[in-house]
C-alpha cells in the first residue's frame, strides 16, 4: 500500500468512526425532509440531495421527502398567461390556478424528484396528500393584517387530519415516499397546502425523530448574522420579540414549534444548497444548521 492510499484509507476510517454512532442513533428512525422550491433549481444540488436520500435509506433510516414548488408554479402560471393575485402577501388560488398548482406539484416536480432518486439507485414513490386519503384538508381562513377581516384565498388549505396508513405500508421496505402538498377536503375540493406546514403535520403524525427544512439560508442567525446552532422552543418568542428572528424566518420557526408540539423530537433549519447538507446534519458531530428541540 502506498503512502497516499494509506492516508486515504485512514481518512475513510475516521469518517466512518464519526458517522457510525449517528447511524446507530437513526437506525429505523423516520426522518422527514422538506425540500424547498428554491433548493430544487440546480441539477447538481438535486443529484446530491437524491444520493443523500438513497444513502440514508441504505443506512437503515426511513426518509420521507416533502417538496414545495412555489417558483416553478409561478413560472408555469406566467407561461400560460394566468395572472396571480395576492392578498396580504398570499397567492389567491382560484379554480384555474389550482389546476396548474396540482399539475406542477403532484405531476412535474414530484416525478422529477422521484426520477432523480431512482437514477441514484433508490426506489422512490411519488404521492400527494390525496393518495389513500393521507391528508384531509380544510379551507384556510386568514385574517387581513390591516382590518382583521377574513381573506378569501380560494383553494388554499391547511391540514385537518393525517392518516399514516399508506406511509406505514411503505416505510421500512426500501422505498422512499416523495410527497406533494396537495390534498382533498371533505367538500371534495382540492387544496394547495403550504409545504412547510404539510411537512410538519406528516412528521408529527409519523413521530419523526427529525424534520429537516432545506432552505436558502444557513439556519436561524443571531443579530451579528452568526448561525445559532441550537434553540429551545421556549427561546423562540423572545427572539421574535427582540427582532433577532424576522421576516420569512418567523413562519418557519412557527412551523418548527407546530411540528414539535405534534411529537417530532427535533427540527432543523439548514441550507439546502450546501452539498450533502442532510448527511452533514445527521451523520457528523457538528451538524449543518439550527436544531430546535423541546
Amino acid at each position: 500500500m502506498t503512502e497516499d492510499s494509506a492516508d486515504s484509507a485512514l481518512q475513510q476510517a475516521r469518517i466512518l468512526m464519526q458517522a457510525l454512532p449517528h447511524m446507530l442513533r437513526y437506525d429505523e428512525a423516520t426522518v422527514v425532509v422538506k425540500y424547498g422550491g428554491h433548493a430544487m433549481g440546480d441539477d447538481k444540488v438535486a443529484r446530491d440531495f437524491s444520493r443523500d436520500m438513497v444513502l440514508l435509506e441504505q443506512s437503515g433510516v426511513n426518509p420521507v421527502v416533502v417538496h414545495g414548488g412555489g417558483p416553478q408554479i409561478g413560472a408555469m402560471l406566467g407561461k400560460l398567461g394566468i395572472k396571480s393575485e395576492f392578498a396580504d402577501g398570499l397567492r389567491v388560488t382560484d379554480k384555474a390556478t389550482m389546476e396548474i398548482v396540482e399539475m406542477v406539484l403532484a405531476g412535474y416536480i414530484n416525478k422529477q424528484i422521484v426520477g432523480f432518486i431512482n437514477s441514484e439507485g433508490g426506489r422512490a414513490i411519488g404521492l400527494c396528500g390525496k393518495d389513500g386519503r393521507m391528508v384531509t384538508a380544510e379551507k384556510l381562513s386568514r385574517p387581513n393584517h390591516e382590518d382583521g377581516k377574513a381573506i378569501d384565498l380560494g383553494f388554499v388549505g391547511e391540514v385537518s387530519k393525517v392518516d399514516t396508513t399508506v406511509l406505514g405500508q411503505l416505510l421500512g421496505r426500501e422505498l422512499i415516499p416523495v410527497l406533494a402538498p396537495v390534498a382533498q377536503g371533505l367538500d371534495g375540493e382540492t387544496y394547495n397546502i403550504n409545504a412547510d406546514t404539510f411537512a410538519g403535520a406528516i412528521a408529527g403524525a409519523l413521530g419523526a425523530k427529525r424534520l429537516l427544512f432545506l432552505t436558502d439560508v444557513p439556519g436561524v442567525l443571531d443579530k451579528n448574522k452568526q448561525l445559532i446552532k441550537e434553540l429551545k422552543v421556549e427561546d423562540i418568542p423572545g427572539l421574535v420579540a427582540d427582532g433577532t428572528i424576522t421576516g420569512g424566518m418567523i413562519p418557519k420557526v412557527e412551523t418548527c414549534m407546530y411540528a414539535i408540539e405534534r411529537g417530532v423530537e427535533g427540527v432543523v433549519i439548514l441550507d439546502g444548497k450546501l452539498p450533502h447538507a442532510v448527511l452533514i446534519e445527521l451523520l457528523t458531530d457538528h451538524g449543518a444548521g439550527t436544531l430546535i428541540t423541546r
